[in-house]
């Protein structure tokens, strides 16, 4: 599988700020990419670095094979991008902003590719609606479209579900699964929701203070079988012996207010059975995903 962007060794400083901190990961062609971490962790100082808008410290970016900082215009030319909030025109018609952004980009305009493309977003019978008409969820979609009107090999959406309710949510869920699984695009998705990206990566990192926390498969990274149960009984001394005399001593990971074994999802319900029949009384199993987990706790504000 080919390599679509590879960053090395990136860091950006702001005086005595350091936003990402010799940071790399790679992004190969057709991934969902999800670029996870909480509100001031370097996301988006990063993805700007992608796009030229700001300066790296150090370190090095190579998108499609070839240096951003010598080929820019021929890589840029390949992206799209929506970065935050899309910036639209709202006293023109979703029709009039995608017709102007697309001239901007040099495209050979027509109607059908016009339309083909608000379509694509779910905006066609919208189309001659002004902007100001529009909800949040909608915008993101057209600003999404304007994104893609030059047909890129690469999209990156910078927090692209911020701000939306439930249904915008899935809109534009839908959305980057079909410009995946239909287009055949390559996506980077930034955000701070694991549940979101757990729906449409497959590969994802996860950054905290400019650092990389973790970065592999989702479904190796979210594996079932390390699902985080925590216990709590009414005598955990006596929940804690009986479960060290059995085939989860070796699964249990600490004990204080609560137990916590890592265990596979599939086998909660026969380990309540057998604290049941062990006459251990429990008041409370909370299943909580490892990754979360760890991701929380790392990620949680100081």
């Amino acid at each position: 599988m080919n390599t679509i962007l590879e960053i090395k060794h990136l860091s950006k400083k702001f005086k005595d700020l350091t936003a990402v901190d010799d940071l790399s990961f790679s992004v190969n062609s057709g991934d969902v990419y999800g670029f996870l971490g909480q509100n001031g962790a370097g996301k988006s100082t990063t993805i700007r670095m992608m796009l030229t808008l700001i300066e790296p410290t150090a370190g090095e970016i190579n998108i499609f094979g070839m240096s951003l900082s010598k080929n820019r215009h021929e890589i840029l030319s390949k992206i799209g991008a929506v970065i935050e909030r899309p910036d639209l025109y709202k006293y023109l018609t979703a029709y009039e902003n995608l017709k102007l952004f697309a001239k901007l980009s040099n495209i050979n305009v027509t109607h059908k590719l016009l339309m083909d493309q608000l379509d694509m977003v779910g905006l066609a019978d919208r189309s001659e609606s002004k902007v100001k008409t529009y909800s949040q969820g909608m915008k993101q979609r057209l600003g999404i479209g304007i994104a893609l009107v030059h047909n890129p090999d690469l999209i990156i959406l910078d927090e692209p579900t911020n701000g939306l309710d439930p249904q915008g949510i899935a809109d534009i869920r839908n959305l980057i699964l079909k410009l995946s699984n239909e287009m055949g695009k390559t996506v980077i998705v930034s955000s701070h929701l694991l549940s979101e990206i757990e729906l449409i990566a497959n590969r994802m990192i996860i950054i905290h203070k400019g650092k990389k926390i973790v970065e592999g498969f989702v479904n190796e990274l979210l594996d079932p079988s390390k699902t985080l149960v925590e216990l709590e009984t009414t005598d955990n001394i006596f929940a804690t012996s009986v479960l060290k005399k059995s085939v989860y001593a070796s699964m249990i990971v600490d004990v204080n207010e609560k137990i916590r074994l890592t265990i596979n999802k599939h086998e909660i319900s026969t380990l309540i059975q057998f604290m049941v029949e062990s006459k251990i009384q429990i008041i409370e199993v909370k299943p909580r995903h490892s990754l979360e987990d760890y991701f929380l706790n790392l990620t949680k504000p100081e």
